[in-house]
């Protein structure tokens, strides 16, 4: 693992599922503001919001991304309403905390979420500081995930070599454009996978089921 890791002078985090354990499942709360934000668009039921959501989720990449195409929906209005919830589910983290920072080169969130969203989760995870920057869908000029457009947009906004760089996602499909780059690629594969992982894992490099852990191996074979 440590010669794999050797060229690798930045760290690129997925933030939701992947800097903190699925099982908190903060997904759930932002599900549920997403299906009560389609209701109130379209003036139909709990079931009709949710068949649209998944739709628009699998056929778009993002449920946002398919109620900007279908409806023009603005998107600082949905990305404010549903990720109103709260975080008491996840807990400062003083393991990955230490772990992070310990790592050598750069270190930033990728995330298909915003950045308001984003900073707040990571200051309930006491992480708060321990990024250069948060790319997020407006820095993808909302064109999230797994598009290759985010990953170059990525690398040319903060001058990253993607032959030096790892990026750390929890969905096995958004590592696919990453490793075509020359990404190395951690999948935390925790069961959040929403979209389907690919049946060709070869894009993988590392995979494990929790990030603090692979960082524990990491510290020791560094140490």
């Amino acid at each position: 693992m440590l010669a794999a890791l050797e060229p690798i002078n930045c760290w690129i985090f997925d933030l939701d599922n992947t800097l903190y354990p699925a099982r908190a499942d903060l997904f759930a709360l932002i599900d549920e503001r997403m299906g009560a934000f389609i209701q109130n668009l379209l003036g139909c039921d709990a079931v009709e919001a949710r068949r649209v959501q998944k739709s628009y989720f699998h056929e778009h990449g993002t449920t946002l991304s398919g109620l900007m195409a279908t409806h023009g929906t603005d998107p600082h209005a949905f990305l404010d309403f549903v990720h109103d919830i709260a975080l008491d589910r996840i807990d400062h983290d003083a393991r990955l905390v230490a772990h992070i920072a310990q790592l050598p080169g750069r270190k930033l969130v990728f995330t298909n979420g915003d950045t308001p969203y984003a900073q707040r989760v990571l200051d309930r995870l006491g992480l708060g500081a321990s990024f250069e920057a948060i790319h997020d869908i407006h820095a993808m000029g909302l064109i999230p995930k797994p598009d290759p457009a985010a990953y170059a947009g990525l690398c040319e906004r903060w001058g990253i070599d993607p032959q030096r760089a790892l990026f750390a996602e929890d969905m096995a499909r958004n590592l696919v454009p990453a490793k075509a780059i020359g990404m190395t690629t951690l999948w935390v594969n925790n069961g959040s996978e929403q979209a389907g992982a690919a049946a060709n894992l070869s894009h993988i490099d590392f995979e494990t089921s929790d990030l603090g852990d692979w960082l524990d191996m990491v510290m020791k074979e560094i140490a």
